[in-house]
């Protein structure tokens, strides 16, 4: 902005007039004294630093948003170039930014998908329209996306090297990103300019420009004599251009002279470049009918293939239309299966609430039948202990009863056996 003043302060400075010079003379003030010997001071502002917490907030805000910026514009490069910059960014952001990579090339599937759906973009506004389902949907993916950004800005924010490496990336940005942050530093450095300028500083300022608005307009009326003057100096270089314009018509009579006397010239040449013609019109034909039956034998060639391809487009069609009704049919089927598994589900819901009502009820019950249970079974346990002491001795009695004829069983088996030993012994003995 000073530099751009100080391209319109040339001229009254440089080219002041008696008037001009007389206006700076009257001036009294100790400040327009100030701007006749340097006019440019006013201009700059009156602090090189900033003094309060807000403003230095405010620069730091700018900054931080040009610096995210500059880090967003790269992503997409940086995500293209991953392995050569693998040891640079480390495996948390690497993992990150592959993670936005794959949400990024999900969106846009999305978005391709839901447009061929019917979701439009309304023209002028940019808003989508579609359904509420499409719109949020596509809201869940642009939230995942930008989630995906803060925690890569995070993590850039954290690693300065990794955040300088990709900055370093700068010519592989954008135009428009380019253009946007160039916006965004001179719109910085306007600002910074604003903060360190005082309201008094402000009021200078203001002051300094009607003073140059003031020698501008005498500059105005002095252009204006100047203009006068260069009027009447166009008019004599219109007249010496009048004498010109004469002397050019003699120099074209006398070339309209010499181009009739080489007419004759022309002809000779013309009849020379005309039989060149024919000899390359000949030759020219000989070409020609030869390319002909090239692309006579290529045409042919061309059709065997379109056969052949015929054939075998008409081969993977039918193999198409083949898969095509059998996963028509494996849908079918799976559709018909789901159908029956909800109905059998929902049967099985039906009884499972039933139960569960019973089984509450039941529970009740088992809450005032525990108590009469308790009692019942401490009594059962005392006459379960008389009957197994009674069933003890019964046992023991039992055992013993059963030691005594298992004794006298064997005794009579033993016998039985010695006898039929005896009588086998003596039938051997008679038949020898």
């Amino acid at each position: 902005m000073a530099t751009k003043v100080a391209t319109m302060l040339q001229l009254p400075y440089e080219a002041t007039d008696s008037s001009s010079k007389s206006l700076v003379g009257h001036s009294q003030t100790p400040k327009k004294s100030a701007i006749k010997t340097s006019p440019l001071k006013l201009l700059d502002p009156g602090r090189s630093k900033l003094t309060t917490v807000e403003t230095k907030r405010i620069i730091s805000v700018l900054d931080e948003a040009i610096f995210k910026i500059e880090l967003i514009s790269l992503i997409s490069h940086v995500t293209e170039f991953l392995d050569v910059l693998s040891t640079i960014l480390g495996s948390e952001l690497m993992g990150t930014l592959k993670e936005h990579e794959r949400l990024s090339n999900n969106m846009e599937a999305l978005l391709t998908q839901l447009q061929r759906e019917g979701l439009k973009q309304e023209d002028g506004r940019g808003d989508l329209v579609g359904t509420e389902e499409q719109i949020h949907h596509l809201q869940l993916h642009q939230q995942a996306v930008k989630s995906s950004i803060r925690n890569i800005l995070r993590l850039f924010q954290a690693d300065p090297l990794a955040s300088q490496a990709v900055r370093d990336e700068a010519y592989a940005r954008d135009l428009s990103f380019e253009m946007f942050i160039k916006g965004l530093s001179v719109f910085q450095g306007f600002l910074l300019e604003k903060l360190l300028t005082s309201p008094l500083e402000e009021q200078e300022k203001v002051q300094f420009m009607e003073e140059i608005s003031l020698r501008d307009k005498k500059n105005t009326e002095t252009i204006t004599a100047l203009e006068a003057e260069l009027a009447t100096a166009i008019q004599s270089q219109d007249n010496e251009i009048m004498k010109m314009n004469a002397a050019i018509r003699d120099l074209k009579s006398h070339l309209l002279h010499l181009e009739k006397s080489s007419e004759s010239h022309i002809q000779r040449t013309k009849q020379e470049a005309e039989k060149l013609q024919k000899g390359e019109l000949r030759v020219s034909q000989a070409k020609c009918a030869k390319i002909q039956q090239d692309i006579h034998q290529l045409r042919a060639q061309l059709n065997v293939l379109i056969i052949d391809n015929r054939d075998s487009e008409l081969a993977l069609r039918k193999k198409k239309y083949k898969v095509e009704m059998e996963i028509e049919n494996w849908i079918q089927k799976y559709d018909a299966d789901m159908g029956e598994k909800q109905t059998e589900f929902e049967e099985v819901d039906a009884v499972y609430t039933e139960e569960k009502a019973q089984l509450a009820e039941l529970k009740e019950k088992y809450a005032v039948l525990e108590q009469e249970y308790s009692q019942i079974k401490e009594e059962r346990r005392r006459s379960q202990e008389k009957k197994e002491r009674a069933e003890r001795e019964l046992a023991i009695m039992v055992r013993a009863a059963t030691h005594i004829q298992a004794f006298w069983k064997g005794y009579l088996v033993r016998s039985l056996l010695k006898s039929k030993r005896k009588k086998k012994g003596k039938g051997k003995k008679s038949k020898k």
